[in-house]
């Protein structure tokens, strides 16, 4: 599949787009607790996974993954699997921790697990740097890879014409007001 810059230039307007982007009050936003558990399918973002696998998942997460059709990113899974590689095989809870990530994303079924194409890479980039140019986060930090993938994830969501699912408040907040036809579900993490 072939990436058009002009198409997705005219489709982002990123010359458009000026100031600081601000985080919206909570309760404009659109919150797993206000969800009905039948519904649209989701895409899930990697802080579900974590949050399931560390237990501290919602209960109206939790329902949503029951009832709902689960789609998954590729995105994710090269998140997940980073893991892998990242911990120290020597500490004594990288067993327990690896094993837990292997069954998840053994779990996956493969007929929903998606892999980004050259449209939504090209148009996550430009995504991304708006993003980080609009919010004015210090460069060299690691903000700009990070905003690729949820961007990534966030355009492959409005492709499948799925909602992100996500624990990740603020950079889908920010994603969704540059790009309001894709749709998010939020929550927060109790405490």
């Amino acid at each position: 599949m072939r990436f058009d810059l002009s198409e997705s230039l005219r489709a982002l307007k990123p010359e458009k787009h000026r100031g600081t982007l601000e985080r919206r009050p909570d309760e404009t936003l659109p919150w797993a607790a206000d969800e009905p558990p039948i519904g649209g399918p989701l895409f899930l973002d990697t802080s579900v996974y974590l949050d399931v696998l560390q237990g501290r998942s919602p209960t109206e997460v939790d329902t949503l993954l029951t009832y709902r059709l689960c789609h998954h990113s590729a995105v994710c899974l090269s998140e997940l699997t980073h893991a892998f590689g990242r911990l120290n095989p020597k500490h004594p809870s990288t067993k327990a921790a690896l094993a837990a990530i292997a069954a998840t994303v053994e779990d996956i079924p493969v007929h929903r697990l998606h892999a980004p194409d050259a449209p939504i890479w090209g148009q996550a980039g430009m995504l991304a740097g708006l993003l980080f140019r609009l919010s004015n986060l210090p460069k060299g930090e690691g903000h700009e890879r990070r905003f690729v993938n949820d961007a990534l994830i966030f355009l492959q969501a409005r492709q499948l014409g799925a909602s992100v699912l996500t624990g990740n408040v603020r950079d889908f907040d920010f994603l969704s007001q540059l790009v309001p036809s894709a749709r998010v579900i939020l929550y927060r993490v109790p405490l």
